[in-house]
């Protein structure tokens, strides 16, 4: 297409308008190659970007990479310099390579070819290094606006994450939020979190998804573990092939969580495809766990304290206190409950034959056999000496008489040395009234009957202490 420099200026300024009016680097680039083939239809025209440019739209792209073949060294040679080059292959065809330019850097290269039948004049070389430029200062500008918009979106998650960890939640909430926050802001497959506990080892914290808790995570904790201790600082690989890794997950970063210069843990995201994350997505993982560390930490102390508050150091068992508010809470709540007052037969004589030792190690047993023999929201309590505790909620006096009897019977078979329970039964529904205390004070006199009657045997409350 022939046209005047009149022409041409006026083209070049509604094309460079709408280039700056889109903020997306593709869109321009496409409207560069409409342009181009539109004004130029004799000429070939190609665009050399970075492997990381991964275009939505149908471009006629070639990778931007070091050839010693053909003639992309000279593309290079132009991405590199910021200047022009050309490069005549044979007596029939010319290259010319434009950079496309930005006040802060070079964004690809445009290439086009021509052939003697339609030389490169140039007028026209200089018309296009225009349009190309107006191109490469509207993917500047593209870039940096997606940029801006990537760092805010960084920062809100930041600070809607501090923001939440810093609520005091249960530890399980606190993990459960940071752990889909992962998974959705960097579309990782899997996410895990690891804590060091006083004991030394690693425990898996909630909100990691189920993957952390098979046979396959082992070999990526594995090596995560070995890096993280030595180094103490982050892992990113792109790529895990080369490491010959079992598993189907290519891509992974895993970050320390560090106090004191100690790792305390660390949090761990993989990914099937290689590179799928990439190093600002790790980066920004990085500062995710480094703002979260300390919240965690404090959530870990608060649930150790709050444990230790709400547990008996010998026993493992719930503290009385413990064991009265879950009543009181359930008395007003649920329908029904059975509450078990468990005393150990003759422990003054076990105590003074084999030694107090013997004696708490007696009511560690107990206490174990307690745990293992109850559901996972029955409350087993240490109630005071050789006295031990058991709220059943939400079960009929039957079922509860059946867990009392089964104690007993544990007891008696498998304890060492070899002891004897007795155990008094109480129990409530929501049709009479009644209140924690009455229920103990029945409780405490069904096991009085037991032992008066010979101990070593369960004894339910009277009905008519009930009326």
């Amino acid at each position: 297409m022939n046209m005047t420099n009149s022409q041409k200026h006026t083209r070049l300024y509604e094309v460079t308008e709408r280039f700056h009016s889109s903020m997306d680097k593709d869109q321009v680039l496409f409207e560069l190659i409409e342009v181009l083939q539109s004004m130029y239809s004799s000429y070939i025209f190609y665009l050399f970007l970075s492997h990381d440019n991964e275009s939505q739209l149908q471009l006629p792209t070639k990778d931007l990479y070091f050839d010693e073949k053909g003639s992309a060294d000279s593309a290079m040679e132009a991405f590199l310099t910021g200047t022009i080059k050309m490069d005549r292959t044979s007596a029939e065809k010319l290259h010319v390579y434009v950079p496309l330019k930005g006040r802060q850097g070079v964004y690809g290269v445009l290439e086009i070819i021509s052939d003697k039948i339609s030389p490169l004049k140039e007028s026209e070389i200089k018309f296009i290094m225009m349009l190309a430029n107006a191109a490469g200062n509207a993917m500047e500008n593209a870039q940096l606006y997606q940029q801006s918009r990537k760092l805010i979106e960084d920062l809100r998650l930041i600070n809607e994450t501090s923001h939440q960890l810093n609520k005091n939640l249960p530890l399980k909430e606190t993990m459960k939020f940071l752990s889909e926050r992962i998974i959705h802001s960097f579309n990782a497959k899997e996410a895990g979190f690891f804590y060091r506990g006083s004991s030394g080892q690693y425990q898996l914290l909630p909100g990691s998804t189920g993957f952390f808790i098979t046979s396959e995570s082992e070999s990526y904790l594995t090596f995560v573990l070995s890096k993280i201790e030595n180094e103490k600082e982050g892992i990113f690989i792109g790529n895990l092939s080369a490491l010959n890794l079992p598993g189907i997950y290519r891509c992974l970063m895993a970050v320390p969580m560090m106090e004191n210069e100690q790792v305390k843990g660390f949090a761990i995201a993989v990914h099937e495809s290689p590179y799928h994350f990439t190093f600002d997505t790790f980066k920004l993982l990085q500062s995710l766990i480094h703002h979260s560390t300390l919240a965690l930490t404090n959530s870990m102390l608060r649930e150790e304290l709050e444990a230790l508050v709400k547990t008996d150091n010998l026993t493992k068992l719930f503290s009385r206190n413990y064991l009265n508010e879950r009543i009181r809470q359930s008395m007003s709540q649920e329908r029904n409950g059975v509450f078990l007052l468990i005393d150990i037969d003759n422990f003054k004589k076990i105590n003074d034959t084999y030694g107090h030792q013997t004696g708490d190690e007696v009511l560690i047993q107990v206490g174990n056999i307690i745990k293992s023999n109850v559901r996972e929201h029955d409350v087993g309590a240490r109630w005071g000496g050789e006295e031990l505790a058991v709220y059943l909620p939400q079960i009929e006096v039957e079922s509860g008489i059946a867990v009392a009897n089964r104690l007993v019977e544990r007891v008696r078979k498998i304890t060492s040395p070899s002891i004897t329970v007795s155990c008094g039964i109480s129990w409530w529904d929501a049709e009479r009234e009644d209140t924690p205390k009455q229920l103990f004070i029945r409780a405490d006199r069904a096991l009085y009957k037991a032992k008066s009657n010979g101990k070593d045997q369960v004894v339910v409350q009277d009905n008519c202490e009930m009326e």
